[in-house]
């Protein structure tokens, strides 16, 4: 990912000095384990791991460029790396990677990046969180209209809103730390995965010392259904972003101007228009969460594999894993700031509320109706007509509220007291369930 949308953590998590030390580790632990199965001498263990740590520690620029010249020979990424090592090593560096195939090394230090970005992850979808919780327990009791279809529907709370949007962000987190689990396996099998020339303890010591488990059947390579998994959670979650992000985008919109992104001091939001106040993080947003989703095709391309093993998942991967991993990681700490700092206006939603005469509370008025004994279809009937009244004739000198045309209205009068319309169009009906609702997504 360029700059302008990556965050330190994780794109150190991508480069070539965490990747190297990663490949590094697994050649390390690997010669442990063989030594400890009697296949190579001790002494050469500890001799690459002492020779080889330093090194690694120390990697820079420059010793990263040497291993770019020995690939540019080899054509092969791994052989450089193997290479570049023996410099360092010695004469016991022909006991390194004995038995073992390049992705043992590929694969491994594949999962165990994919659970280093999955920390990262989860960490950010808890600041997600906090956000939502302190706003939402802020407006539990703010009265806003929901919408449905973009339509004025019933009164709800801002409160209920961020509460939805917490509900699915816990339940990503919990399919995140799910996918993480899943992915969390290493492959140190040899060639085409029989252990033909390693004992199986040597992928055990390696998993076990990396936090990862033994893949139980990995042919050349570890199954990419893993990996597929893994993709399609980080888009899930970016469509969770992006769902909020739409909200607030609408909640910002002149006509409505419910709620809207902090405007910095100094900030700008057009060269041409000296008014505008944009929602740029939550239209950023928007966009940055088609990225995350253009992975899960390719991922999902990457499940069928020639046989026992091809590459033609390799190039993919090596542009989804931290493409959708960075992207993610900034758009959820992007996310969480734009919650915690989101301007509401109360005052707003109450004059949008009431902006349509009443017709609103046409549901509860509904049932009021046929609780006085009009049949249904009946009650319907007469409540939509004074609604469409309302509705049509709304800001012009005949227009009359919704109330005022069902008090007119001869099939109203009479068989309804006044006092149950109050009590129907009274929005405070729509905060009896706000309580439980909150027990039920914050405990």
């Amino acid at each position: 990912m360029i700059p302008r949308y990556s965050r330190p953590e994780m794109a150190a998590i991508w480069s070539p000095e965490n990747r190297y030390r990663i490949w590094f580790e697994i050649e390390a632990l690997a010669a442990e384990g063989m030594a400890r199965a009697g296949a190579i001498p001790e002494d050469a263990a500890r001799t690459i791991r002492e020779k080889g740590a330093p090194k690694l520690a120390a990697i820079n620029a420059a010793e990263i460029e040497r291993i770019d010249a020995i690939e540019r020979e080899t054509r092969h990424d791994v052989i450089a790396f193997l290479t570049w090592l023996a410099e360092a090593v010695g004469p016991d560096s022909r006991f390194v990677h004995q038995g073992m195939t390049s992705s043992d090394v590929l694969d491994t230090c594949l999962s165990v990046q994919l659970t280093q970005a999955a920390d990262l992850l989860l960490a950010d979808i808890d600041a997600v969180l906090a956000a939502l919780k302190t706003r939402a327990l802020e407006h539990k009791y703010t009265l806003t209209i929901g919408r449905s279809h973009g339509i004025h529907a019933e009164p709800t709370t801002f409160g209920l809103k961020l509460a939805g949007h917490y509900a699915e962000f816990a339940r990503n987190r919990e399919r995140l730390v799910a996918a993480r689990a899943e992915i969390a396996v290493a492959a140190v099998s040899g060639a085409v995965g029989t252990f033909a020339h390693l004992d199986p303890s040597v992928e055990e010591y390696v998993a076990s010392h990396l936090g990862l488990r033994p893949e139980p059947v990995s042919t050349q390579v570890i199954p990419r259904d893993r990996h597929a998994a893994f993709f399609c959670t980080l888009a899930v979650i970016a469509s969770g972003i992006e769902r909020l992000a739409t909200e607030v985008r609408h909640l910002q919109r002149s006509e409505v101007r419910e709620a809207e992104e902090f405007f910095h001091p100094g900030q700008k939001g057009s060269s041409a228009m000296p008014h505008k106040r944009n929602p740029v993080l939550s239209e950023n947003l928007c966009g940055l969460a088609r990225i995350v989703r253009a992975a899960v095709v390719p991922a999902l391309e990457n499940v069928t594999l020639w046989h026992e093993r091809d590459i033609s998942h390799s190039s993919v991967e090596r542009a989804i894993g931290p493409d959708a991993t960075v992207t993610l990681d900034f758009a959820l700490m992007r996310l969480a700031g734009m919650m915690e700092k989101l301007v509401v206006h109360p005052e707003r939603m109450l004059a949008n509320l009431e902006s349509l005469g009443g017709v609103v509370h046409s549901g509860e008025v509904l049932l009021a109706l046929t609780k006085a004994g009009i049949l249904r279809e009946d009650a319907y009937r007469i409540v939509q007509g004074s609604a469409m009244a309302t509705w049509t004739l709304l800001g012009t000198p005949e227009g009359k509220t919704f109330r005022q045309n069902l008090d007119a209205d001869p099939d109203v009068a009479g068989r309804v007291a006044p006092a149950v319309l109050d009590a129907a169009m009274d929005p405070g009906l729509h905060l009896r369930g706000v309580d439980r609702i909150f027990e039920r997504v914050f405990g």
